[in-house]
């Protein structure tokens, strides 16, 4: 585990080539919150491609404002950064808030997501899929389907459907119950969830905008070696008590997903 109190681009810059296995981060987005920083996100992707090994993935979390009675689309914006640099964009997922904010009055639905935009550096090199009971598992069926022929054939197929299929990319979890003073704790689950997905034991995960240490967190517990960067003092305080497990209002930490 290796924690830097410093700017992330000045950092990234210092670290190899090809040495990161997986980036889990949210950036600071519009400003939704207060994260005390101006962020140069050309400079920073190009850095994150430089470092990242190849086949290896970016699990950006980002959400837009609503800024003169229209979305910012900030996130996109970032997206065709990261095309434009080289990466590809692998998936495009969904974290759908079960306890979303309530919003005042407005011409829109209730806001209850935010984007988990999964860029790699090449095809992944890893992908561990989450896997959730079928509904139907061990129903027999049956189907045909039209050849790719001209003619009128048909293909026949029978099987019997598996107990467990691979999970969906819209995500469903709670907001993080905050009880730090950083702004936009991420939920466990979120990091977690990543981390089992795109890597495997032993390899190191970097989160450059590492905020109150989630990520971190959950790289302990996962087995997962880890450096986070936060330019912000007192949240680099935070997230050292959270993965040392010194701060007692946070004792749910350690509980492994």
């Amino acid at each position: 585990m290796k924690l830097i109190c410093n700017d992330c681009l000045e950092e990234l810059s210092k670290m190899d080539e090809e040495s990161v296995d997986l980036v889990i981060t949210s950036p600071p987005y519009d400003d939704l919150r207060e994260y005390n920083s101006y962020v140069n996100f050309e400079e920073i992707i190009k850095q994150l491609y430089r470092v990242l090994k190849r086949g290896g993935v970016v699990v950006w979390n980002i959400n837009d404002k609503i800024k003169n009675g229209s979305k910012t689309l900030s996130s996109f914006r970032q997206a065709i950064i990261f095309q434009t640099t080289g990466f590809n964009v692998n998936d495009v997922m969904i974290w759908e808030k079960t306890n979303p904010m309530p919003q005042v009055k407005q011409p829109r639905y209730n806001q209850v997501f935010e984007y988990m935009f999964i860029f790699s550096k090449g095809k992944p090199k890893t992908f561990n899929p989450i896997l959730v009971d079928c509904k139907s598992a061990d129903k027999y069926y049956r189907s045909t389907c039209k050849k790719i022929t001209k003619g009128k054939e048909r293909t026949y197929k029978e099987f019997i459907i598996n107990k467990k299929k691979v999970d969906s990319n819209v995500w469903r979890f709670a907001v993080a119950q905050n009880k730090t003073e950083h702004p936009a704790v991420f939920p466990l689950e979120l990091p977690m969830k990543h981390i089992q997905s795109w890597s495997n034991e032993g390899d190191l995960v970097l989160d450059p905008f590492m905020g109150s240490g989630t990520t971190g967190l959950a790289c302990k517990l996962l087995n997962r070696d880890f450096i986070g960067i936060e330019l912000d003092p007192n949240y680099c305080k935070i997230a050292e008590e959270r993965i040392n497990g010194e701060r007692k209002d946070n004792a749910g930490d350690n509980t492994v997903l």
